[in-house]
């Protein structure tokens, strides 16, 4: 349960409750629901079954893993590409973690009627609050991971995990008796199939891949920890679920809040320009920063000073504590490094990199445009690039015959198994060809 909720709390982060919602809003609602959780279980869970199967055949950070299974000095280098794609998603990651840690505090003081503060609280903007709230992040972050991986990471896994989808549930419950709801979860709920095309297809793959933080060395690092008594596919099926299923919780309180703050007069669509490919004055819905920092607490605002403010704050503790779960995953891979292959301290390893990492935020939250630079190189791009080599190094390197054969201490007859007929010629050729597919028309957008 320890591994599930740690290895879940990696993957459920700000790309299920700040990114996902707008996403589905944006690309047809159901339809795209619908399609992400085909790629999730499609392309996202074999793969990381093989992350896993890595970590806990070879017990070691993902550069040491793959030096430990093939003698070829590239795929260490696959580690490394990977190691370096989490500190960088980390160091613009922090910066958005900050913004929803100052929301907090932003909403109660807005409600206790601290105007002047909460103003400069509950900006999305470049400057010294953005810079002091990541570094506040970032600093909680180094030290829940200084403190090891029983007394920090499980410790707050298991207490973060069940309060997240707990709080999460309640204020599903509140927002779907409330008017309008009915129209969000309409468009949530009730698939148009005709707005399904390759692009949307697509779309919901990047945002699987996104999502369940593959590629990164997150779920390599959190293998090594697995003990040879858990059954690895049953891991990942668990952990792929809880991602799923908060995806989908989050969308289910969102969804509807769009439409409820539309009834009580909130701006929710924005006149998309001609440079973005659409007719000047067609409807689009606002962005994922417009969506949470803007349209939700002016919904939490129309609610009235009681129930605003407990909606108000717990949203954004709600959006913090995901954040926070996918942090410490996140800082955990490159001090797992430091510590196996720099004889470093987990102290010392969480602490250096801690201090380079806020050093990387403190840059961006006075330069935001970063932020979309970081994002492309490092997760648009880097992400898929690195679950494509782990594919190849399974399927090709170090074979699946032989990670079915580690994957059999603590699942017995997996040889025999309906996983093992269909996982190999998933590793091989379908999830490749699909990641490889997505990387090459993103590129192909990203230059155009």
């Amino acid at each position: 349960m320890a591994f599930v909720l740690a290895a879940a709390g990696s993957a459920v982060g700000l790309g299920n409750i700040w990114k996902f919602p707008s996403e589905v809003a944006q690309q047809g609602g159901a339809a795209f629901l619908m399609m992400y959780l085909g790629c999730c279980f499609l392309v996202g869970f074999p793969v990381m079954v093989a992350e896993i199967a890595i970590g806990r055949a070879t017990g070691k950070n993902p550069v040491g893993a793959f030096k430990a299974l093939s003698p070829n000095p590239i795929f260490p280098l696959v580690g490394l590409w990977g190691i370096l794609c989490g500190v960088m998603i980390l160091s613009f990651y922090t910066v958005v973690a900050g913004w929803s840690l100052g929301f907090v505090f932003g909403e109660a003081a807005h409600f206790l009627g601290f105007q002047g503060a909460a103003e400069v609280l509950m900006v999305v903007g470049p400057g010294t609050k953005t810079a002091v709230f990541a570094a506040l992040f970032m600093a909680a972050t180094t030290f829940i991971v200084s403190s090891g991986v029983s007394e920090g990471i499980e410790r707050v896994a298991k207490t973060l995990m069940p309060l997240l989808i707990g709080m999460m549930l309640l204020m599903i419950a509140f927002v779907v008796t409330r008017e309008g709801s009915g129209e969000g979860l309409a468009m949530y709920l009730k698939p148009d199939f005709s707005k399904v095309d390759m692009s949307l297809v697509f779309q919901a793959l990047g945002q699987a891949f996104f999502s369940l933080s593959l590629g990164m060395g997150a779920l390599i690092t959190y293998g090594s920890y697995m003990s040879r008594k858990q059954n690895v596919v049953e891991s990942a099926a668990w952990v792929t679920l809880a991602d799923v299923g908060i995806a989908f919780l989050a969308g289910l309180l969102i969804m509807p809040a769009m439409f409820v703050a539309q009834k009580s007069g909130i701006q929710i669509y924005k006149d998309a320009s001609t440079g973005d490919g659409v007719a000047a004055g067609a409807k689009v819905l606002i962005d994922e920063d417009g969506l949470v920092f803007t349209v939700l607490p002016q919904l939490f605002e129309s609610m009235g000073s009681g129930i605003g403010l407990v909606f108000g704050v717990g949203f954004f503790v709600l959006l913090s504590m995901a954040a926070l779960t996918s942090t410490i995953s996140l800082l955990e891979v490159p001090t797992s490094y430091a510590i196996d292959e720099l004889g470093m301290s987990r102290k010392k390893a969480a602490l250096m990199f801690g201090c380079v990492i806020t050093a990387i935020a403190l840059v961006i939250s006075y330069r935001l445009s970063l932020i979309g630079t970081f994002a492309t190189i490092f997760s648009t791009i880097g992400l898929p690039v690195g679950g494509l080599m782990i594919c190849l190094f399974m399927a090709y390197v170090w074979k699946t015959r032989h990670a079915l054969a580690e994957m059999e201490a603590g699942y017995p007859g997996i040889q025999s198994s309906l996983f093992a007929k269909f996982w190999p010629p998933l590793m091989a050729v379908v999830c490749p060809l699909l990641i490889l597919t997505v990387l090459v028309l993103t590129l192909i957008q990203q230059f155009q």
